[in-house]
Order: structure tokens, then C-alpha cells, then sequence
């Protein structure tokens, strides 16, 4: 499967790849950073995390990105939909590193994944859920419009609400073609793939 590169004003959200992970590396190794994540881990658990986000692509025709600052270069993190077997529902998630957080990446990437999610992951609705907990994370819910629609109980013994997700291009612009890209609209392009 080719995983397709998406591109927003700030982002190239791109495949991940092994080159990616001292970024995981250093990320699930912060207690602080990661653990609404499953963190801190050690090196050879946060390899695992990053062989899950390849893999994922291959098996379920949906995953993570990469986050790529496109100004700099620098991956500041992840962002994708998932959907881990034992789990009754797929999730959109993402994860930025302490150095690029509160500057809207994670409201970037956020949109153009749920835009590509509608167009082309074969989910009839985009989710996320997050730990009760988890302020940040019901915060940018509500930005991208979510509204909780279920509360279910997951394998971890956790119960969480279920946030649907609207597809934004209606609110945020046009849909069209301009030089082989897709816009979605003028903030988030999809290169077809």
C-alpha cells in the first residue's frame, strides 16, 4: 500500500519510516510528554510503537502520519487514524513533541486527517476518544467540532466518551483540483496518491 503525503499551510503529514525514530524514541521516553500514550517507554517499546504505525497502513488502509514541519524539516510528531484490533472503535490520535506544542499543529494535522479520513479511508465516521483526564485532548475535540455520541467501556478497563467528527471542508472552504493536488480547501491539500 502507498501511504499518501498530505500537506497543510505548516505540515507535510508523510509516512512513517526508521528515520522517524530518535523522535519516538525521545518522545515515549518522557514520562510527562507520553503518558497519554502508553509512556514513558524504553527505547525497544517505543521501536514497537513506531513498527505499529508502519504496519497499521498495511493492514487496516488507514494509519499514522508523520508530522513534518515543512519551514524546518523537523518531525514534531504523529497524527492518523487507528484502530487496534481489541478496540471497539477506530480513533483519530495524535501526539507533538513538548518543544512544538500550543502552536496548532495537532488542530492542523487534525483536519486534513479527518478530511482524508471521509475521502478515502473506507469509515463512514471519524472518532476520537481520550482518557477523562485528558483536558488537551476533549479540548481539541471540541475545536475540531466533535460531539460525544456513545460512552463506552475499552479493554483497559477505562471508560470514555466517544466524540464524531465532521468533516470541515463545508466550513472551511472549497473543494477542487489545482495542479494535481486535490484542495480540500485553502488551508489542507491532499496529493493523490
Amino acid at each position: 500500500m502507498i501511504i499518501p503525503t498530505l500537506h497543510t499551510k505548516r505540515l507535510i503529514l508523510r509516512a512513517p519510516n526508521g528515520a522517524d525514530f530518535p523522535v519516538y524514541r525521545r518522545f515515549y521516553a518522557d514520562a510527562k510528554a507520553s503518558s497519554s500514550y502508553g509512556g514513558p517507554l524504553r527505547s525497544g517499546l517505543a521501536w514497537r510503537k513506531l513498527a505499529y504505525d508502519v504496519g497499521h497502513w498495511a493492514l487496516r488502509g488507514f494509519g499514522m502520519w508523520s508530522l513534518i514541519e515543512r519551514e524546518t524539516g523537523r518531525m514534531i510528531g504523529g497524527c492518523g487514524i487507528v484502530w487496534p484490533d481489541d478496540w471497539p472503535r477506530s480513533e483519530l490520535t495524535w501526539w507533538i513533541t513538548q518543544e512544538a506544542r500550543r502552536q496548532g499543529y495537532a488542530l492542523e494535522a487534525s483536519l486534513a486527517a479527518i478530511e482524508w479520513g471521509y475521502a478515502s479511508s473506507g469509515l463512514e465516521q471519524i472518532e476520537t476518544h481520550m482518557d477523562d483526564d485528558n483536558g488537551p485532548a476533549r479540548a481539541l475535540a471540541q475545536k475540531l467540532g466533535g460531539t460525544i455520541v456513545a460512552r463506552e467501556k475499552f479493554p483497559d478497563g477505562l471508560v470514555r466518551n466517544i466524540y464524531s467528527l465532521p468533516l470541515s471542508s463545508g466550513r472551511h472552504g472549497r473543494t477542487g483540483t489545482r495542479g494535481g493536488i486535490k484542495t480540500i480547501n485553502d488551508d489542507h491539500l491532499i496529493a493523490n496518491a
